[in-house]
């Protein structure tokens, strides 16, 4: 890992001037100049020294990925979006009877919302007695979700809440967490989350098999 003299948070997570990473100058300036920064400003929420980020902004070096996604969290924005990709058109509409069920330890998932945004939404069945759906949870993001049939136990931290049909909950996923079913046949939820798209991001459901849900 390459450091630099300049003080500061930054370089750890800086890019070598060979990354094979397209430009994200011209996106830099922008995203700052729309959210109403000065460059000293951006630096301090970005935990970069000014000096670092001009260097950005002006093309002089090159982020790495660790330190795109920091940026992209700093203007609420997506990495996609500062490597200037275009993406395409989403359909805002998912009909019933769509993409299928997909199934993990368990758990059976259907998407509920498009594919490739910084929000997803599914509808889960959580099947009652299956431990692994009741692993502790700790990553980046939000979740909420919403009983639709049967009884959820939610532990937010210390605290174990019992959910009935209707009930909604709106947390931090920072907060450790874990869900379970609490009755016989199982419970069913809608559920969204805006999770980083990062590796370190890991779902609360269905116990992390390679069957379940991709993050956004």
């Amino acid at each position: 890992m390459t450091t630099g003299s300049a003080s500061g948070p930054e370089d750890p997570g800086t890019g070598a001037e060979g990354d094979e990473l397209p430009s994200v100058a011209p996106q830099l300036r922008d995203l700052r100049r729309r959210a109403g920064l000065t460059l000293e400003a951006a630096a301090a929420r970005a935990r970069l020294s000014p000096a670092h980020l001009s260097r950005l902004e002006t093309g002089r070096r090159q982020p790495s990925l660790p330190l795109l996604l920091g940026l992209a969290r700093t203007y609420g924005t997506t990495v996609s979006e500062l490597l200037g990709e275009t993406p395409a058109v989403a359909d805002p509409i998912v009909r019933a009877g769509g993409p299928g069920a997909r199934e993990a330890d368990g758990w059976t998932y259907w998407q509920a919302g498009g594919s490739g945004r910084g929000m997803q939404a599914l509808r889960v069945h959580v099947p009652h007695g299956r431990s692994q759906g009741e692993l502790v949870r700790v990553h980046p993001g939000e979740e909420w979700l919403y009983v639709l049939a049967g009884r959820l136990r939610l532990h937010l931290g210390e605290t174990e809440h019992l959910l009935e049909p209707g009930d909604s909950a709106h947390f931090d996923s920072l907060t450790p967490h874990r869900i379970g079913a609490a009755t016989p046949g199982g419970a069913d939820l809608l559920f969204v989350h805006t999770l980083l798209q990062s590796s370190l991001a890991g779902l609360c459901l269905g116990g992390g098999a390679s069957g379940a849900p991709a993050h956004p």
